[in-house]
């Protein structure tokens, strides 16, 4: 939607000229200042003089027209588009998931890792205004996906994850210090990390508590969530008979994650099967909705040049006539 304002609506006060130049040029236009001797009346027939009499009015009505658009010239007349409020929730997020063996654990349906891809995948359909990147890590960390609003190609690399594409193991310092390091050039008001692991820390060359410590310097708030059954818990695991499955003990570092969420103004979590995974996405989507408000946007631009050209035309206009066609001595 379009308004019209004036840089320098002070001029608009000369406008009044306008009424009080119609008013005596009436006035002025009925006076008889001078006789004029003819030798014939024909010329004064009224089906001879009206058009060119009305023609002849019609001049300084043109005039007038051409100075209340030069006054209005004056005023500078600006288009710009209203006001508006404009409401855009987003954060810049990474996710930073464990891949490590244990992930196959199935005390999550069909396993741990499927169902983190599974329900992650749900969380970014849910945050469309965000820029979301992925990190993967076991006994080493990897960028599976740098920020992006992309979510396409996000998802896609998403399914693409499996255990087993790097070095197992629990590098859970590095994987933290990777997804730190594709945030701290970020100009989000909000930076988040959501990390999500099932084991105890047990490789890497970056302490955990000191990548946190890094991500509190850059700003960036850490979600963890452990992940995995209380006790024990079913892995397939590879025999001379084939895959089947054992019970094995489900070792999560819980003060380490809850550290880590406390130093950076985060929050701990701990995921027991799916539904519960589920339920603590929707929390996290809950608290971080960062709004930003657009209280006004303005464009503004210039409408005097028109004005300008309509008025210059319609003096033409008036010379032509008066010069051309009607043919008056100046």
């Amino acid at each position: 939607m379009h308004g019209l304002t004036f840089a320098n609506p002070g001029f608009l006060f000369l406008l009044l000229i306008v009424p009080a130049l119609a008013v005596w040029y009436f006035f002025r236009r009925n006076e008889n200042p001078a006789a004029l001797q003819v030798s014939s009346t024909l010329g004064f027939r009224k089906d001879y003089v009206q058009w060119r009499h009305y023609l002849y009015n019609g001049l300084y009505v043109i005039r007038l027209l051409a100075i209340s658009l030069l006054i209005l010239a004056l005023a500078r007349p600006q288009t710009s588009l209203s006001r508006q409020s404009i409401n855009v929730e987003g954060i810049d997020l990474v996710i930073a998931l464990d891949i490590s063996g244990s992930m196959l654990a199935q005390d999550f349906h069909p396993d741990r890792i499927e169902a983190a891809k599974e329900i992650a995948m749900e969380f970014i359909d849910g945050r469309p205004n965000d820029r979301i990147g992925l990190v993967i890590f076991s006994g080493e960390s990897f960028t599976q996906c740098p920020i992006t609003t992309d979510h396409a190609v996000l998802k896609n690399l998403f399914k693409e994850i499996k255990s087993g594409m790097i070095d197992d193991g629990t590098a859970l310092g590095d994987g933290l210090a990777l997804a730190i390091s594709r945030l701290k050039d970020s100009k989000a008001v909000s930076k988040v990390i959501i990390l999500l692991t099932d084991g105890v820390n047990n490789m890497g060359s970056v302490d955990p508590l000191s990548a946190a410590e890094i991500g509190k310097l850059f700003g960036t708030r850490i979600y963890t969530i452990g992940i995995g059954t209380m006790g024990y818990a079913p892995y397939p695991v590879q025999t001379p008979f084939g895959i089947q499955m054992q019970q094995m003990k489900v070792e999560i570092d819980e003060p380490l994650l809850y550290k880590i969420s406390q130093m950076t103004d985060g929050k701990y979590f701990r995921a027991q099967n799916n539904t519960k995974l589920r339920a603590i996405y929707k929390e996290i989507d809950k608290m971080e909705k960062t709004r930003i408000d657009v209280t006004e946007f303005r464009k503004k631009k210039e409408e005097f040049l028109p004005l300008i050209m309509l008025a210059f035309a319609l003096l033409a206009l008036e010379g032509l006539i008066r010069y051309a066609v009607l043919k008056t001595i100046p």
